[in-house]
């Protein structure tokens, strides 16, 4: 995030406004646009979601919970609890 004057971009009688409230001080804005839900931007909810998909397949074709979990090296809790969602 970098610190861009407000003189610079909003109109002055804007500036006078928000200076009555905060005068001389740093003021956040937020951004407008929504958030993105956990690994959106960089793909690893739908890494997860695919291989959670293949873990649930895999067992419903027959695969024992110890087996998948040494083949997506994960723990045998964790298998579970993937099977069950």
């Amino acid at each position: 995030m970098r610190y861009i004057n407000a003189a610079d971009v909003l109109p002055e009688k804007l500036v006078e406004e928000i200076s009555e409230y905060v005068n001389g001080e740093l003021l956040y804005i937020p951004a407008r646009e929504s958030k993105c839900a956990w690994g959106e931007k960089s793909g690893s909810r739908q890494y997860y979601e695919e291989r959670n998909r293949k873990i649930r397949d895999a067992y419903q074709s027959g695969k024992l919970i110890k087996e998948l979990a040494l083949e997506f090296q994960l723990s045998y809790e964790t298998i579970r609890k993937i099977i069950r969602k």
